[in-house]
């Protein structure tokens, strides 16, 4: 019961946002710098966003949520000409589980998808929080992450992220932040019109914030994330134990 109010909450925050209108499926006809300015906003939509503060769960503690995040970016025209329609902002659904691991460890898998496009998403985290927090003290914790897309059948695209955080609980407020960096790999394949771009690798910095509420049957989460030079923003729903 308590996971059908997750995903009915969760599907009224997906329901209004914008949808991608066709496949990637035409990235022969992008000029290098196109692809370029793509693969930026596609780092800053499809890397591995926490949605959850930086304090360990505890040995075999629990977060488990339905979440989605929407990033604005910045070259719809590149969007457009890779086959993806009008495009301003990408829309992520995903389903998420963080598990607690001995040691102030923690580990995160999700998987998600692009509604109306054919991109497929994977990708997972481990975190450690060499300071765990307490009553006075804030937690921090480092954390290594990955994404692959999948189902995309011209690109072979994932990313790589290393962020640093803090956070810090008030009854049942959990204000967190972080930096980092995100590693962006794009490479085109199965080309069969037009030229085929390089092979893009790229850094892109990260800076995000967020606020995690329990409300003890419901665990809520909203953050707020910029890499590179795009903006996301992301609301999680679920439960935390």
């Amino acid at each position: 019961m308590h996971f059908r109010y997750g995903f009915l909450a969760a599907s009224l925050v997906i329901a209004p946002l914008p949808v991608v209108a066709g496949d990637l499926n035409n990235i022969g006809g992008l000029t290098q710098d196109q692809f370029h300015r793509m693969t930026e906003d596609l780092g800053a939509a499809l890397s591995y966003k926490p949605l959850t503060p930086t304090a360990p769960l505890g040995l075999f503690g629990f977060d488990l949520g339905v979440a989605v995040t929407d990033t604005q970016v910045k070259n719809s025209d590149a969007f457009k000409q890779a086959g993806a329609g009008d495009v301003s902002d990408l829309t992520v659904p995903s389903l998420r589980a963080n598990l607690g691991l001995p040691l102030s460890f923690d580990i995160g898998v999700m998987i998600a998808a692009v509604p109306g496009t054919d991109v497929r998403l994977y990708g997972g985290e481990l975190r450690w929080s060499f300071v765990p927090g307490s009553t006075v003290m804030p937690a921090i914790g480092v954390r290594g992450s990955y994404t692959q897309a999948t189902a995309v059948e011209q690109l072979d695209f994932n990313t790589k992220a290393v962020d640093v955080s803090i956070s810090k609980g008030f009854t049942i407020f959990t204000p967190y932040a972080g930096i980092g960096k995100v590693w962006v790999s794009n490479t085109p394949k199965n080309i069969t019109t037009g030229t085929a771009p390089s092979s893009e690798s790229l850094s892109l910095n990260k800076v995000f914030i967020g606020l995690n509420m329990n409300f003890v049957l419901v665990n809520v989460a909203l953050e707020g994330d910029k890499t590179g030079e795009d903006t996301s923003y992301g609301v999680k729903v679920g439960f935390r134990f």
